[in-house]
Parts: structure tokens; sequence; C-alpha cells
């Protein structure tokens, strides 16, 4: 029972990190967005990228499946791309899960964990 408890504190879950961008997003923002999501992916968490298209911007679905390609590229050394960028009604996404390369970080440890 105690092993279980041990081997529980231990493990990782994985969650699906959520980035959303506009079409006409600007460089810094992607770059700053960017840079959360390779945190993201060395933590062991999948990123789902999702362009979101208001008002007339629904016109121009392909430079949100740009950005998403450009963003899919810029993460290769850090994630695998599943898939290729969808449109769902009125956003557009693709899901990157990190690299089998890449060992997720040791758990952080917490005041519980140094008390024992």
């Amino acid at each position: 029972k105690k092993k279980q408890h041990e081997a529980k504190k231990k493990q990782h879950v994985v969650q699906v990190k959520e980035l959303k961008f506009r079409p006409n997003t600007d460089d810094h923002d992607y770059e700053f967005k960017k840079n959360h999501a390779i945190r993201f992916l060395t933590e062991g968490n999948r990123v789902k990228a999702v362009v979101q298209f208001r008002g007339r911007e629904i016109a121009h679905t392909d430079l949100g499946k740009k950005l998403l390609i450009r963003f899919a590229g810029d993460l290769t050394g850090v994630g695998v791309v599943e898939g290729s960028p969808r449109l769902e009604g009125r956003n557009a996404h693709i899901l990157i899960s990190p690299s089998k390369s890449l060992k997720p970080p040791p758990p952080k440890e917490t005041s519980e964990t140094k008390a024992e």
C-alpha cells in the first residue's frame, strides 16, 4: 500500500495546454506564446494551438493555417505534431505532443515530500 502511494506521488499527469492566437497575431506575441509552448512541452504536457477567427477574419483561414504550420515548424526540436491544422467552426487548431527524446524533469519537491 505504501509503495503504491509513493508511486502515485511520483507520476506525472499529462495535461493539454491551450494557446490561443488570432490570424493577425504580431511577432512579439507569437514569440511569447511560443516560449510558453516550449516550457509546456519540456514539462511533458501536450500543447493545443488554436487560431480563433472573428467576424470577417473567417474569410482568411489560409492565414491561420500558415500561422499554425509556422508554429509547428518552430517547435520541431521540442515536440511532435499530431496531424495537420484542422478547421472546426471558427477555430483552426493543431495538437503538439512532447518528443520522445525529451525526458520530463523529475517532479518538483514540495514541502510534503521533504517532511517525510
